[in-house]
């Protein structure tokens, strides 16, 4: 009897690797070796021009005694929580919107139309809506008692500020999810609920929720990492200001390594390496529970 080929006894086991292979190939020249870069640059002193100092860790104890660099995380820390308002606001929009009435689909494209305009672009409408005199929100607050109260010249109210700016499109994104998730709901588990006895409250947490579980796990995995990432606002409505109080480690990482603050290529590169840390942790956790419940469904 003849012999199989080495190829057609390892076939079924080689072939993913060969259709994954191109994708693996640019993964690795754009993504891990791009990391690895940075996270070597920081152990140097370097403006990017001039020969590379070697300074070990200097950079990350320098890091753990900068007040700016507390800042930033603690703004990163009340971006996050913030940000996990789009998780329940955007499933509240979608199963408001998950109706069949007349003029439906156009709602939902007004409440889609943040989620397609670009940040830099809501940043600038809504640092207008801030203008303590001319602004939108000026009236509002002169009822309040608040006249000419400048949001985003108040340390203490900026940030919220801004993270109320950054909800505006990240809620429709939310949003959208679920109404792709409420659209694959079983309608027979409802009705089977209904039979039951389910009604309102119960019938949504005991049927509807569980099977929107793929969704909310996309929808907090993205909101986590979008508010960890957070740039584009910062950089359009107050620059790191007023006095720093609005850094993110993002723009932090920007301001000692791209800026005319210094160019320190080697400090920036470790604040983008414990960044990249925070948000690595958070991403192996998410993989774990996805894999776990793809191997409990198995």
């Amino acid at each position: 009897m003849r012999r199989s080929s080495w190829w057609r006894r390892h076939q079924q086991r080689l072939t993913p690797w060969l259709f994954l292979a191109p994708g693996l190939a640019c993964f690795t020249v754009y993504v891990l070796w791009p990391i690895g870069q940075s996270m070597l640059i920081s152990l140097y002193q370097w403006d990017g021009l001039s020969p590379k100092v070697w300074v070990g860790l200097e950079n990350y104890i320098e890091l753990l005694d900068d007040e700016e660099f507390y800042v930033a995380l603690w703004n990163n820390l009340r971006w996050l929580i913030g940000f996990m308002l789009a998780v329940p606001v955007g499933l509240a929009l979608a199963l408001f919107l998950n109706q069949s009435v007349f003029g439906i689909r156009l709602i939902k494209s007004l409440f889609f139309f943040p989620f397609v305009i670009s940040q830099i672009v809501i940043g600038l409408i809504f640092t207008w809506f801030y203008e303590p005199n001319l602004g939108v929100l000026a009236p509002v607050l002169g009822w309040a008692g608040l006249d000419g109260w400048a949001v985003l010249a108040d340390e203490e109210w900026a940030t919220y500020g801004i993270i109320v700016a950054g909800l505006y499109p990240q809620i429709a994104y939310c949003m959208i999810l679920y109404l792709t998730g409420l659209n694959n709901v079983s309608t027979d588990q409802i009705e089977a609920g209904r039979l039951d006895g389910a009604r309102g409250w119960s019938l949504f947490w005991n049927i509807i929720l569980p099977q929107l579980r793929p969704a909310t796990f996309i929808a907090v995995v993205v909101t986590v990492i979008g508010a960890l990432r957070s740039f584009d606002m910062i950089a359009i409505m107050t620059q790191g200001g007023p006095w720093g109080s609005t850094n993110v480690l993002a723009y932090f990482m920007f301001e000692q390594a791209l800026s005319e603050y210094g160019y320190r290529m080697g400090y920036g590169s470790a604040i983008a390496t414990v960044l990249f840390t925070i948000m690595l942790v958070y991403i192996l956790f998410f993989i774990y529970r996805m894999y776990r419940d793809e191997r409990r469904g198995l």
